[in-house]
């Protein structure tokens, strides 16, 4: 499917379901966004700094965060 029948499908829509349609788009690619991102992760490549990140967060002090120190 094109995206020019897509757009004459949502065209016939009533403007509430043009948005659901939208929405469910937008749902579908922030899922398969999610799906890159996984495969990236489950990679067994080394990450140094991504590793000296999350040690030096874990040692960090947990503390509100406090709006006037930003």
């Amino acid at each position: 499917m094109s995206a020019s029948e897509i757009a004459e499908l949502c065209a016939a829509l009533p403007p509430d379901k043009r948005e659901e349609v939208a929405d469910f788009a937008r749902f579908l690619l922030s899922r398969h966004d999610d799906a890159r991102w996984e495969e990236i992760l489950a990679e067994s490549k080394p990450r140094p700094r991504l590793d000296a990140f999350l040690r030096e967060s874990a040692a960090e002090a947990d503390e509100p965060l406090n709006p006037n120190r930003l």
